[in-house]
């Protein structure tokens, strides 16, 4: 069924609830502060309600990694992973959820035991889905920031993903659209390496390989602000936090309409997604049939 376009549909992108993380940056201790995180579950049950609210209904709810801030192996992190399933699970249930790992995820530097370990709680680290004629990449983007002890790792997603771009060329499908928690670049397809986007080398390969496959939008998260730009037709939407803000936005996730001829969307607050939902001009884009 999915493999054919139907009309017009959307989706809701989130990034970094990082349960631990708010009380750690206040306190300045982003190693060992996280011992508290009452203020993140009750803007992850205001993100699960906003959503619940919408009609019509998003097609799918994605998280774009750093689901929680305790990193592999610290003190808090078991509980901030439980806690955070407990508001998930009350996302109504035709609407599937969507996990894209994170450097807290997964460490930043994974090995095959982190990444393991995610997959067991999560879901596969890198998948593929399809809806309404669209072809959808969940990326481990942690495998191109640092697979120093995981080499063979990346390999099997490189291959992986080579195969995938080639099924993507032969079924012909409207758009493809990928994510991965951690930006290509914020502003500037040619912009320094730092902590917040790829290394330029590794930029520069996948930006190509995305241009030629024919990618449209790489959705991502990790900046805690929203940023973006584009590479040759490819955009860069880097959208800010459910969790903690590093700087002027707020709250908020961001919403996707996918049309016959382009993707369009817009980034919303919680509060605004709440007591107004989606603005005419997105839900008028959607009622039109192709």
């Amino acid at each position: 069924d999915e493999y054919q376009w139907r009309g017009p549909f959307y989706f809701i992108q989130g990034a970094d609830p990082q349960f631990g993380l708010m009380k750690a940056w206040a306190v300045g201790d982003t190693n060992n502060g996280d011992d508290e995180w009452g203020e993140e579950i009750k803007l992850a049950e205001q993100a699960v309600q906003a959503i619940n609210k919408l009609d019509p209904k998003p097609k799918f709810f994605v998280l774009c990694g750093d689901l929680i801030h305790g990193m592999p192996g610290t003190q808090w992190r078991k509980d901030q992973e439980q806690d955070l399933k407990n508001v998930l699970k009350n996302t109504d249930q035709d609407i599937p959820l969507v996990f894209v790992s994170g450097n807290h995820d997964i460490g930043n530097t994974p090995t095959r035991e982190t990444i393991d370990n995610y997959c067991k709680n999560w879901g596969d680290d890198y998948f593929s889905f399809w809806v309404g004629g669209v072809f959808f990449l969940v990326l481990n983007s942690q495998l191109y920031f640092d697979s120093s002890k995981c080499p063979e790792l990346k390999q099997a997603q490189d291959v992986w993903l080579n195969e995938q771009l080639a099924v993507a060329e032969k079924q012909k499908c409207k758009h493809i659209i990928v994510f991965q928690h951690i930006p290509l670049f914020l502003r500037k397809p040619d912009e320094d390496h730092d902590y917040f986007n790829l290394e330029k080398s590794v930029r520069q390969e996948i930006m190509e390989k995305f241009h030629k496959a024919g990618i449209k939008a790489v959705f991502s998260g990790h900046y805690h602000r929203n940023a973006g730009g584009s590479y040759r037709g490819l955009e860069v939407v880097v959208s800010s936090a459910i969790g903690c803000q590093l700087g002027e936005d707020t709250h908020g996730l961001r919403v996707v309409v996918v049309t016959d001829e382009k993707i369009v969307h817009r980034y919303y607050s919680l509060n605004e997604l709440s007591s107004q939902g989606i603005e005419k001009e997105l839900l008028d884009m959607l009622a039109k049939q192709n």
